[in-house]
């Protein structure tokens, strides 16, 4: 397999995991090992950062955070613009390495790449309107408004499923808001991390920008903790499983701390009587089996109507069979592998779950076996028949386990399954009734962060803000106002009179 692309963005067979901009950082001789869920090779080894390596880099971003703050945002835009233009130069290599170390397939890798470039465009756009507001002061001669200040030093935990772009939607928001970052990536998927600080240097390097402004660290959940106990970090991003945000919320939020939580999704697709299937099929598709199901906004559930139900069963079923599973760096094949054998024995338990709670399977799942499958990471995209109150329905599987699920009432009816499990992420109707659409919409609709009409659940603009409730977490990224997470807000007062006017008409005579 041809891996020349991991020479253009600087990787070797051994990398520092510890880097404070265009420095490394090294105390370290402990190492994690990359292994590619494709073929099982070796790409290379990230050095862990140890407890004197984060001292190292946290006194860099807080002083690089004294110096950054006070760049008028349109320059820290700047920046940003010309880091999208390095993203632009290195997609095609930094899309393989995408795909070679998590599995996604090709075109999903290069898709990730692009969503990096388009949240820099966003972040250049946005440096020039962090917009506060102005109020009416019931006291004469008296001027209120509000501005927005940058928080400080924002500790960024992102996990394997997206392994470069939700940290861009973190960190080239927060670095226009003026705050400094430090990213921990990844321990499956560290030579990904590497890469895109490699991708940074020349950038941070060519404008003289203070050391520490972007900072990685590498390392299990340990690492991640120096963060999250760190009193100098206001802001802790985190991206994961809902057990992990629970901890990062109860360490950060008991030194009154931020969180921004992305967490676990159940996302369900309602197909209704009226729904199009020339709509549901690919909606439905690759919701489920993108990524290999392992995206947070994955299809977990399609809510059937019984008068569909027949005929969905047999367009899903066909579409299985015509599914090609395989190395994702051949852009013929629609899925690749899970990230690790970890992966496929939860897959595998799930599926023993689904038998033993009264499921049945349409498409049958199993691990593929032979030549083109040598890592032991490719499974089967299956398709469960199971009521919707059984317990593994209402726990998210990181695989391409889809739950097809009949209901026999009216819209609400199907919107109270969908709403019933701990999770509120993303979520999808199918239909051409106006009258379902807005309800689904409405305040007794969806209660997830996101609900689409006629698309499916599985990915995201970055124009809106992502995120969702319940026990997903309830952070927002990315577009629309979610830069105010970044961002600590100060009201201001201005008094240009001669006299001391008190609110509420006070009177104070000294």
């Amino acid at each position: 397999m041809d891996i020349s692309f991991l020479k253009e963005l600087g990787l070797e067979a051994k990398n520092s995991g510890t880097s404070t901009g265009s420095k490394s950082v090294g105390s370290s001789s402990s190492y994690i090992d990359s292994y590619s869920p494709v073929d099982g090779k070796l790409i290379g080894s990230v050095s862990v950062t140890s407890a004197e390596d984060y001292e190292a880099v946290m006194g860099a971003a807080q002083s690089a955070f004294t110096t950054w703050r006070t760049m008028p945002a349109p320059q820290r835009g700047e920046i940003v613009r010309q880091y999208g233009d390095a993203l632009r130069k290195h997609k095609d290599a930094l899309g393989k390495l995408v795909s070679y170390e998590m599995g996604k397939s090709l075109q999903e890798g290069w898709g990730e790449v692009q969503e990096m470039i388009d949240i820099c465009d966003f972040a250049v756009g946005l440096s020039r309107q962090l917009y506060g507001l102005t109020m009416h002061s019931e006291r004469p001669s008296h001027r209120m408004y509000e501005q927005w200040h940058p928080l400080g030093v924002v500790g960024i935990i992102s996990a394997f499923n997206f392994p470069v772009a939700v940290w861009s939607w973190n960190a080239m928001i927060a670095m226009v808001c003026g705050d400094v970052c430090i990213w921990k990536g990844s321990e499956k998927t560290p030579m990904c991390t590497v890469a895109c600080q490699n991708i940074f240097h020349d950038v941070l390097r060519k404008n003289n920008v203070p050391e520490g402004v972007s900072c990685i660290v590498t390392g299990d959940y340990t690492v991640g903790e120096m963060m999250t106990k760190d009193k100098r970090v206001p802001l802790i991003s985190a991206t994961g499983s809902t057990r992990m945000g629970k901890i990062v919320a109860a360490e950060v939020g008991s030194r009154l701390g931020k969180s921004l939580l992305e967490l676990g999704g159940n996302n369900a697709i309602i197909i209704t009587p009226t729904a199009d299937m020339k709509i549901v099929l690919p909606g439905a598709v690759f919701g489920a089996v993108g990524t290999c199901g392992q995206r947070c906004t994955s299809t977990r559930r399609l809510i059937v109507h019984e008068s569909q139900y027949d005929q969905v069963k047999e367009v899903l079923k066909k579409a299985y069979g015509q599914l090609k599973i395989g190395n994702p760096l051949d852009a013929n094949m629609h899925v690749g592998p899970l990230i690790d054998q970890d992966s496929v024995n939860t897959y595998l338990a799930a599926i023993e779950s689904v038998k033993a709670q009264g499921g049945s399977f349409l498409v049958e799942g199993g691990v593929l076996e032979g030549r083109d499958y040598t890592s032991g990471c490719y499974v089967k995209p299956c398709i469960a028949e199971i009521e919707h109150d059984k317990e593994i329905v209402h726990h998210e599987t990181f695989a391409p386990i889809l739950y097809l699920i009949k209901y026999t009432g009216d819209l609400k009816d199907a919107v109270a399954i969908q709403n019933e499990v701990p999770q509120g992420l993303s979520s999808a109707i199918m239909t051409n009734s106006l009258k379902d659409a807005e309800h689904f919409l409405s305040a007794a609709g969806s209660d997830c962060g996101i609900a689409n009409v006629n698309i499916g659940t599985s990915g995201a603009e970055i124009g809106g803000a992502f995120g969702g409730e319940k026990e997903t977490g309830g952070g927002r990224e990315s577009g629309s106002d979610s830069w105010k997470a970044y961002m600590r807000r100060q009201t201001n007062t201005i008094n240009y009179s001669d006299t001391v006017p008190l609110a509420q008409g006070i009177k104070f005579d000294l």
